[in-house]
């Protein structure tokens, strides 16, 4: 009898945890201005007739989530800094595809080095997710010697237009909502700073050789959704967070099959990435799975927008789901 109460309690206390939806000032200027920095680069690129080097800039564009609610002057060298961090972890993963030998030490150094420096600053959420996905895409991306430049550039001209939403979203929106002071960082210790660092790229490094072993066609999502489940603050959150990505992703490949079921073209593809950041950066500070429902199919259009032709939707469905599933149950 006793068995089952605690299965009981333990049923109830994980329901809790999957059905609070957490208060949340966020200002819904945030959100379209988030999608905006990620979005327009999109309809560049489509007017342009090159969705990929749109995809490219958009990724640069994710650089406004680390923009901190501080004072103007703080925010903007924040965020250059973030926007550097950004382009040179993508120029690194470029041309470690180029020696492949080179690949997963360079990322497993990536994601040594940006945890490490987002857990000195004190980097709040994303911390060093998006840093790790830029290495990671740029280092399974298709690019030739010659083409290294064109693809730094355009990321860079992706960080560079989000740094200018940026600038104009925070005296905007400094003039409703006064800054928070800058909090002192507090003393670094050797086992949050640098022994989890080590563990989270040791992991890291883990996730791509086994998804390399496997020979997955996309192997770079499998780092990527390891990191977000291994982010977290405590074995509480890395259970929620693992619970939340799993049902979250379950029930996104069936929003992500639909998607991908119309009839879509370079600029309906555009448009519906960019009502899915808005609608995920909205969201996702209220309830982690429901977000994770709208970013299952933003991460398959953000993969594949460029060659959603050469594949059907069942395919790119299968495909992507065995990346985001092994990611998710990998963790220390």
């Amino acid at each position: 009898m006793r068995t089952w109460n605690d299965l009981a309690g333990f049923l109830k206390e994980e329901f809790r945890h999957l059905t609070t939806i957490h208060p949340s000032d966020r200002m819904w200027q945030m959100p379209f201005a988030a999608s905006l920095a990620s979005g327009l680069p999109l309809l560049v690129g489509c007017f342009f007739g090159h969705l990929g080097y749109g995809l490219v800039s958009s990724l640069g564009g994710l650089i406004f989530l680390y923009l901190p609610p501080t004072a103007l002057y703080h925010r903007m060298v924040s965020l250059m800094a973030s926007a550097f961090a950004l382009t040179a972890c993508y120029a690194l993963g470029v041309m470690s595809h180029l020696v492949p030998v080179l690949m997963m030490p360079v990322l497993i150094f990536i994601a040594i080095l940006t945890t490490m420096l987002c857990r000195f600053y004190r980097v709040g959420v994303p911390g060093s997710l998006f840093f790790i996905m830029a290495a990671s895409i740029g280092a399974y991306s298709p690019v030739e010697l010659l083409q290294v430049p064109l693809m730094v550039g355009l990321m860079s001209m992706g960080t560079l237009l989000a740094s200018l939403i940026a600038f104009f979203y925070s005296v905007y929106t400094l003039r409703l909502r006064p800054p928070l002071p800058i909090q002192p960082l507090p003393e670094p210790t050797f086992d949050f700073v640098v022994f989890d660092s080590v563990v989270i790229g040791a992991c890291v490094g883990i996730s791509l050789a086994l998804a390399q072993v496997l020979q997955m066609e996309k192997a770079y999502w499998v780092p990527v959704s390891c990191l977000a489940v291994v982010q977290g603050a405590s074995l509480r959150a890395v259970w929620n967070r693992q619970l939340h990505r799993i049902l979250g992703t379950g029930v996104g490949l069936f929003l992500a099959w639909g998607i991908l079921s119309l009839p879509l073209n370079m600029w309906s593809i555009s448009f519906t990435m960019i009502a899915l950041t808005f609608i995920i950066e909205t969201v996702i500070v209220r309830h982690y799975a429901f977000a994770v429902v709208f970013i299952t199919p933003l991460t398959i259009l953000l993969a594949d927008a460029a060659v959603l032709g050469h594949g059907s939707p069942t395919e790119l469905i299968q495909a992507r789901f065995i990346v985001t599933c092994l990611g998710s149950f990998i963790r220390p």
